[in-house]
Formats: C-alpha cells, sequence, structure tokens
C-alpha cells in the first residue's frame, strides 16, 4: 500500500466542472505536456469523456495515475462496487489507481464503516489500487481508520489553498500516515489577485498560481489544479521547479481567513 502512496504524482490534472470536449481537449493537452495524475468523479460527469483522452493519447497505462470518486447514491455497500465497474467501463479502464468516497454521508445509512469496507472489497477486487476518502472531518476520518485502518487509507482529499488552510485536518491526517490532497488549490482564481501572492511571484520572476502551487506542494501536500488553457496546464506543471523560501512560505501561511469554497448542503459539520 505504502507503494502506491509513493506512485501518485504530486502534481495532478482535476477535470471538476470540465465537460463534454473541453474535459477531452483539457486531458489530451495535459497528457501531452507530461501530466500524469487525471483526478475525476462520478459526479463531474464526464468519467467517458476522461478515458476517451486518456485511450486516444496512447499514454501507456502503468504510466498514469486516474482517481475517481463514489457519489453519495453509490455508498451503499450493494451499490458501491457496481458503480465503480460502472465508472470503469466509462473510464475504459480494467482499473483504477484511486478510489474514493467523495462525500461522507450525514444519514445514519449507510455508515461511513459500511462504505469503508464495501470500498475495501472493492480494492481487494482488483477494481482499484488503492482506496481513500474526500471532504471527512476528522471524527469522521477516525470512523474511517476504525472501519480500514489507516494504513489502507492513501489519501484524505480536502479543499486547501492559501485562505482555507485546513491545517487541523490535514495535521490529523499527517499524524496517521495518511498523505493529503489538496482540491481548489487556486481558490477559483481568487489566489491570482492577492498581493502577497502576486509580490512573491514578481520575486521569482513566476506566476501568482505557480506559487500557490508551490506553497502547497512544499507543505507536503499533492495538488490537483484544473484548466482548460494549454499555457496554464503547462505552466501549473512548473510550480514543482519552484521553491519559496521559510519567510514566503509563512508570509503565505498568514493569508489564511478559513475561506471555504466548496461547502454544498450536505456537507459534515466543518472543523
Amino acid at each position: 500500500m505504502s507503494n502506491t502512496k509513493m506512485m501518485m504524482p504530486k502534481l495532478g490534472l482535476g477535470t471538476f466542472r470540465l465537460k463534454e470536449q473541453v474535459v477531452i481537449d483539457s486531458v489530451r493537452n495535459g497528457l501531452a505536456l507530461g501530466y500524469r495524475h487525471i483526478d475525476t468523479a462520478q459526479i463531474y460527469g464526464n468519467e467517458a469523456e476522461v478515458g476517451q483522452a486518456i485511450e486516444e493519447s496512447g499514454v501507456p497505462r502503468d504510466e498514469l495515475f486516474v482517481t475517481t470518486k463514489i457519489w453519495l447514491e453509490n455508498l451503499a455497500p450493494e451499490k458501491l462496487i457496481e458503480s465503480l465497474q460502472e465508472s470503469l467501463k466509462k473510464l475504459r479502464l480494467a482499473q483504477v489507481d484511486l478510489t474514493l468516497i467523495h462525500w461522507p454521508t450525514r444519514d445514519a445509512s449507510p455508515t461511513i464503516a459500511e462504505s469503508m469496507q464495501a470500498l475495501y472489497q472493492a480494492q481487494q477486487m482488483g477494481l482499484t489500487k488503492a482506496i481513500g476518502i474526500s471532504n471527512f472531518t476528522i471524527e469522521q476520518m477516525k470512523q474511517a481508520i476504525d472501519a480500514v485502518g489507516a494504513q489502507n487509507i492513501a489519501s484524505q482529499q480536502i479543499e486547501i489553498h492559501p485562505f482555507l488552510q485546513n491545517e487541523k485536518v490535514a495535521e490529523f491526517a499527517a499524524s496517521q500516515g495518511i498523505p493529503v490532497t489538496a482540491y481548489m488549490p487556486l481558490a477559483y482564481g481568487k489566489v491570482l489577485t492577492d498581493v502577497v501572492i502576486t509580490q512573491i511571484a514578481q520575486a521569482h520572476g513566476v506566476s501568482a498560481a505557480q506559487v500557490a502551487l508551490a506553497w502547497s506542494l512544499q507543505k507536503g501536500y499533492t495538488v490537483i489544479p484544473s484548466s482548460t488553457k494549454r499555457e496554464n496546464l503547462a505552466s501549473n506543471l512548473d510550480a514543482l521547479k519552484i521553491v519559496l523560501s521559510d519567510a514566503e512560505m509563512k508570509q503565505i501561511a498568514e493569508l489564511e481567513r478559513n475561506e471555504r469554497l466548496v461547502s454544498p448542503e450536505f456537507a459534515p459539520d466543518w472543523d
């Protein structure tokens, strides 16, 4: 399992809100530029297009890391495995690298334990190499750990950017040896106009987006920005080359304002 954790490329391509030809182009361009980690989900309604772009790219399967996520209505044990098989069909893959529970259910049924055990069963069946969670609070992470063991949770994917740093949850995940993936790392583009971030970017001769991504990467997180523009896809990838000083990391840490951008009505009671 630790092997799978290590194989996830630190910078991936997010596909949230991208549909039809737009997502095909984004994934195709991303793969051509060197991305090898693609993140999708059942609810995005784009798994088939992502699968098409992957297949047409000609990139060997063993070079790719593909993540999908199980939607709320498929969390019941009798539905979960079937829905993942459906996702694999759309993605044109025999196996995904990582499958996450997209959101913890607020209902008593199915419980987090039941969903996690069904996901673990899907892993045993070879449908997914690794399993993980997304948008879980600390309390919910404890339930997931009790169900399958922390060593079997390859990722906790949560909203993290300079304005919502989610330190408590990230620190708890780290204490359990669970890697964190940061989604929405550019805060829907809001980081691009922040004065502190743009000043640091100017000092390095790079873009504000690259600085925000470099901050997350230096915190030890995997990041999955998305873009429809080829030049932005390319520059996001270059964030891997940037090294921020301790002083710059501290300046960005001070931008925390608990500005959560993703909180649907079914979201948990956040930490």
